[in-house]
Protein backbone atom coordinates (compact mmCIF):
# COMPACT_ATOMS: atom_id res chain seq x y z
CA UNK A 1 0.00 0.00 0.00
CA UNK A 2 1.65 3.25 -1.21
CA UNK A 3 1.71 5.94 2.02
CA UNK A 4 0.71 9.41 0.20
CA UNK A 5 2.48 12.21 1.77
CA UNK A 6 1.48 15.52 2.50
CA UNK A 7 1.75 18.41 0.64
CA UNK A 8 4.45 20.40 1.44
CA UNK A 9 2.11 23.73 1.82
CA UNK A 10 -0.11 21.38 4.37
CA UNK A 11 2.90 19.82 6.70
CA UNK A 12 4.01 24.06 6.51
CA UNK A 13 0.81 24.88 8.43
CA UNK A 14 0.33 22.05 10.52
CA UNK A 15 4.11 23.50 11.37
CA UNK A 16 3.23 26.66 12.29
CA UNK A 17 0.31 25.91 13.88
CA UNK A 18 2.71 23.68 16.33
CA UNK A 19 5.01 26.42 17.45
CA UNK A 20 1.94 28.82 17.92
CA UNK A 21 0.14 26.55 20.24
CA UNK A 22 3.40 25.39 22.06
CA UNK A 23 4.45 29.21 22.20
CA UNK A 24 0.89 30.23 23.54
CA UNK A 25 1.54 27.34 26.12
CA UNK A 26 4.92 28.14 27.94
CA UNK A 27 3.47 31.97 27.52
CA UNK A 28 0.45 30.92 29.67
CA UNK A 29 2.55 28.41 32.01
CA UNK A 30 6.44 28.50 32.27
CA UNK A 31 7.51 32.28 31.42
CA UNK A 32 4.58 33.71 33.75
CA UNK A 33 5.47 37.77 34.97
CA UNK A 34 7.88 37.56 37.98
CA UNK A 35 6.05 38.22 41.65
CA UNK A 36 5.83 41.46 42.26
CA UNK A 37 6.06 43.28 38.43
CA UNK A 38 3.97 43.30 35.15
CA UNK A 39 6.98 42.52 32.72
CA UNK A 40 6.11 39.69 30.73
CA UNK A 41 9.28 37.84 29.16
CA UNK A 42 7.47 35.73 26.60
CA UNK A 43 4.02 37.51 25.52
CA UNK A 44 1.40 35.44 24.02
CA UNK A 45 0.95 35.78 20.27
CA UNK A 46 -2.21 37.21 20.48
CA UNK A 47 -0.34 39.89 22.34
CA UNK A 48 2.09 39.95 19.49
CA UNK A 49 0.14 40.17 16.74
CA UNK A 50 -1.83 42.73 18.06
CA UNK A 51 1.00 44.83 18.46
CA UNK A 52 2.26 44.24 14.73
CA UNK A 53 -1.25 45.05 13.56
CA UNK A 54 -1.41 48.76 16.04
CA UNK A 55 2.15 49.32 15.18
CA UNK A 56 1.51 48.81 11.19
CA UNK A 57 4.30 47.02 9.13
CA UNK A 58 5.55 51.03 8.50
CA UNK A 59 7.98 50.91 11.36
CA UNK A 60 9.21 47.67 10.50
CA UNK A 61 9.95 48.00 6.61
CA UNK A 62 12.87 50.88 7.45
CA UNK A 63 14.61 48.41 10.08
CA UNK A 64 14.62 45.32 7.61
CA UNK A 65 15.66 46.93 4.56
CA UNK A 66 19.06 47.69 5.83
CA UNK A 67 19.33 44.13 7.44
CA UNK A 68 18.15 42.31 4.17
CA UNK A 69 20.24 44.41 2.19
CA UNK A 70 23.57 43.94 4.33
CA UNK A 71 22.91 39.40 4.38
CA UNK A 72 21.43 39.99 0.19
CA UNK A 73 25.22 41.48 0.17
CA UNK A 74 27.47 39.08 2.40
CA UNK A 75 24.97 36.06 1.33
CA UNK A 76 26.41 36.90 -2.75
CA UNK A 77 29.83 36.97 -1.54
CA UNK A 78 29.85 34.14 0.86
CA UNK A 79 28.46 31.89 -1.53
CA UNK A 80 30.11 33.27 -4.48
CA UNK A 81 33.38 33.03 -2.68
CA UNK A 82 32.76 29.27 -1.52
CA UNK A 83 31.63 28.11 -4.73
CA UNK A 84 34.91 29.61 -6.55
CA UNK A 85 37.19 27.79 -4.01
CA UNK A 86 35.42 24.45 -4.81
CA UNK A 87 35.36 24.48 -8.20
CA UNK A 88 39.36 25.39 -7.70
CA UNK A 89 39.60 22.04 -6.27
CA UNK A 90 38.27 19.99 -8.46
CA UNK A 91 40.61 21.68 -10.72
CA UNK A 92 43.56 21.32 -8.10
CA UNK A 93 42.87 18.04 -5.86
CA UNK A 94 45.95 18.60 -4.11
CA UNK A 95 44.66 21.33 -2.17
CA UNK A 96 41.35 20.17 -0.96
CA UNK A 97 42.52 19.34 2.70
CA UNK A 98 43.51 23.01 3.07
CA UNK A 99 40.18 23.93 1.73
CA UNK A 100 37.92 22.09 3.99
CA UNK A 101 40.04 23.09 6.90
CA UNK A 102 39.78 26.18 6.03
CA UNK A 103 36.30 25.78 5.88
CA UNK A 104 36.09 24.19 9.10
CA UNK A 105 37.97 26.49 10.65
CA UNK A 106 35.56 29.46 9.71
CA UNK A 107 32.17 27.98 11.05
CA UNK A 108 34.03 26.78 14.28
CA UNK A 109 35.37 30.53 15.19
CA UNK A 110 33.50 32.58 17.75
CA UNK A 111 32.06 34.58 16.58
CA UNK A 112 31.77 37.45 19.08
CA UNK A 113 35.25 37.49 18.58
CA UNK A 114 35.78 37.53 14.79
CA UNK A 115 32.39 40.05 15.10
CA UNK A 116 34.37 42.17 17.13
CA UNK A 117 37.91 41.92 15.44
CA UNK A 118 35.84 42.95 12.26
CA UNK A 119 34.54 46.30 14.03
CA UNK A 120 38.21 47.29 14.51
CA UNK A 121 38.91 46.10 10.52
CA UNK A 122 36.26 47.02 8.77
CA UNK A 123 33.96 49.16 10.58
CA UNK A 124 30.16 49.36 10.29
CA UNK A 125 27.86 51.62 8.40
CA UNK A 126 30.07 54.47 6.93
CA UNK A 127 26.35 56.43 6.90
CA UNK A 128 23.39 56.51 8.72
CA UNK A 129 21.02 54.16 7.22
CA UNK A 130 23.83 52.40 5.11
CA UNK A 131 24.43 48.50 5.42
CA UNK A 132 27.46 47.63 7.75
CA UNK A 133 30.12 46.33 6.54
CA UNK A 134 30.62 43.93 9.67
CA UNK A 135 27.47 42.41 9.35
CA UNK A 136 28.05 42.05 5.76
CA UNK A 137 31.19 40.18 6.40
CA UNK A 138 29.36 37.72 9.16
CA UNK A 139 26.30 37.08 6.36
CA UNK A 140 28.90 36.10 4.13
CA UNK A 141 31.03 34.18 6.72
CA UNK A 142 27.92 32.36 8.20
CA UNK A 143 27.34 31.12 4.48
CA UNK A 144 30.62 29.97 3.63
CA UNK A 145 31.38 26.03 5.51
CA UNK A 146 27.63 25.36 4.33
CA UNK A 147 28.52 25.86 0.71
CA UNK A 148 31.78 25.13 0.75
CA UNK A 149 30.68 21.39 1.76
CA UNK A 150 27.66 21.16 -0.45
CA UNK A 151 29.39 21.84 -3.67
CA UNK A 152 32.26 19.47 -2.97
CA UNK A 153 29.75 16.55 -2.10
CA UNK A 154 27.77 17.32 -5.21
CA UNK A 155 30.45 17.75 -7.77
CA UNK A 156 31.71 14.08 -5.90
CA UNK A 157 28.50 12.70 -6.99
CA UNK A 158 28.91 13.05 -10.73
CA UNK A 159 28.52 9.48 -12.77
CA UNK A 160 31.98 8.23 -13.32
CA UNK A 161 31.59 6.60 -17.04
CA UNK A 162 30.32 10.13 -18.20
CA UNK A 163 33.77 11.78 -16.51
CA UNK A 164 35.43 8.85 -18.69
CA UNK A 165 33.57 9.85 -21.99
CA UNK A 166 34.94 13.46 -21.43
CA UNK A 167 38.51 12.05 -20.91
CA UNK A 168 38.62 9.72 -24.06
CA UNK A 169 37.28 12.28 -26.40
CA UNK A 170 40.34 14.78 -24.88
CA UNK A 171 38.36 16.80 -22.59
CA UNK A 172 39.89 18.75 -19.74
CA UNK A 173 39.26 18.84 -16.06
CA UNK A 174 37.62 22.09 -17.24
CA UNK A 175 35.59 20.40 -19.60
CA UNK A 176 34.84 18.00 -17.36
CA UNK A 177 33.88 20.41 -14.38
CA UNK A 178 30.97 22.58 -17.08
CA UNK A 179 29.49 19.36 -19.10
CA UNK A 180 29.14 16.46 -15.85
CA UNK A 181 30.13 18.14 -12.28
CA UNK A 182 28.41 21.35 -12.51
CA UNK A 183 25.11 19.37 -13.60
CA UNK A 184 25.27 16.71 -11.21
CA UNK A 185 25.99 18.95 -8.47
CA UNK A 186 23.28 21.69 -8.71
CA UNK A 187 20.71 19.46 -6.45
CA UNK A 188 23.61 19.56 -3.81
CA UNK A 189 24.70 23.38 -4.51
CA UNK A 190 20.85 24.62 -4.85
CA UNK A 191 20.47 22.98 -1.41
CA UNK A 192 23.24 24.49 0.23
CA UNK A 193 22.44 28.16 -0.83
CA UNK A 194 18.87 27.40 0.44
CA UNK A 195 20.09 26.62 3.34
CA UNK A 196 22.15 29.55 3.56
CA UNK A 197 19.54 32.54 3.39
CA UNK A 198 18.44 32.32 7.01
CA UNK A 199 22.26 31.80 7.81
CA UNK A 200 23.06 34.97 6.01
CA UNK A 201 19.77 36.80 7.63
CA UNK A 202 21.71 35.25 10.74
CA UNK A 203 25.07 36.77 10.70
CA UNK A 204 23.61 40.00 9.28
CA UNK A 205 21.71 40.48 12.77
CA UNK A 206 24.43 39.68 14.88
CA UNK A 207 26.87 42.05 13.17
CA UNK A 208 24.11 44.35 13.72
CA UNK A 209 23.52 43.40 17.51
CA UNK A 210 27.30 43.86 18.36
CA UNK A 211 26.93 48.27 17.05
CA UNK A 212 28.04 48.08 13.88
CA UNK A 213 25.06 49.81 12.97
CA UNK A 214 22.77 52.38 13.64
CA UNK A 215 20.11 51.14 12.06
CA UNK A 216 18.65 47.81 11.37
CA UNK A 217 17.40 44.71 13.35
CA UNK A 218 20.31 44.00 15.62
CA UNK A 219 20.69 47.38 16.83
CA UNK A 220 16.53 48.09 17.09
CA UNK A 221 16.33 44.78 19.14
CA UNK A 222 19.18 46.43 21.53
CA UNK A 223 16.60 49.21 21.85
CA UNK A 224 13.41 47.64 22.91
CA UNK A 225 15.29 45.23 25.27
CA UNK A 226 16.65 47.80 27.04
CA UNK A 227 12.91 49.86 26.88
CA UNK A 228 11.54 46.51 28.77
CA UNK A 229 9.36 46.45 25.17
CA UNK A 230 9.16 42.62 24.95
CA UNK A 231 6.21 42.34 22.65
CA UNK A 232 7.64 44.71 20.35
CA UNK A 233 10.67 42.54 21.11
CA UNK A 234 9.37 39.19 20.17
CA UNK A 235 7.06 41.13 17.11
CA UNK A 236 10.83 41.15 15.46
CA UNK A 237 11.31 37.75 16.55
CA UNK A 238 8.50 36.45 14.67
CA UNK A 239 9.01 38.83 11.41
CA UNK A 240 12.76 38.25 11.31
CA UNK A 241 11.19 34.13 10.84
CA UNK A 242 8.94 35.35 8.74
CA UNK A 243 11.77 36.77 6.14
CA UNK A 244 14.07 34.36 6.74
CA UNK A 245 11.20 30.98 5.78
CA UNK A 246 10.19 33.54 2.87
CA UNK A 247 13.96 33.73 1.50
CA UNK A 248 14.35 30.02 2.17
CA UNK A 249 11.30 29.25 0.06
CA UNK A 250 12.12 31.57 -2.75
CA UNK A 251 15.27 29.79 -3.32
CA UNK A 252 13.76 26.50 -2.65
CA UNK A 253 11.03 27.28 -5.70
CA UNK A 254 13.90 28.40 -7.84
CA UNK A 255 15.94 24.99 -6.80
CA UNK A 256 12.78 23.04 -8.25
CA UNK A 257 12.71 24.91 -10.93
CA UNK A 258 16.07 24.80 -12.13
CA UNK A 259 16.03 20.89 -11.37
CA UNK A 260 13.05 19.46 -12.26
CA UNK A 261 14.34 15.80 -12.43
CA UNK A 262 14.93 16.25 -8.98
CA UNK A 263 11.63 16.49 -8.00
CA UNK A 264 10.67 13.97 -10.58
CA UNK A 265 8.97 16.60 -12.96
CA UNK A 266 9.47 15.87 -16.68
CA UNK A 267 11.91 17.81 -18.47
CA UNK A 268 10.46 19.25 -21.79
CA UNK A 269 12.95 17.78 -24.76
Amino acid sequence: MRVRRIPGWLAGLIGAAGLLAAWWVFSATVFQPPPGTTFTPVPSPFVVFQTIWTDGLAPYIGVFEVTITEALIGYAWGNGLALLVASTVLLLPQIETVVVQIAVVSYCLPVVAVGGIAIVVLGGARRAGDPSATAIFLAALAVFFTTVVGALLGFRSSDRSSLDVVRVYGGSRWMQLRKVRLIAALPAILNALQIAVPSAFLGAILGEYMGATDRGVGITLIRLQGDLDSARVWAVFLLSAIVALVGYAVVGLLARAVTPWVSGKAVAA
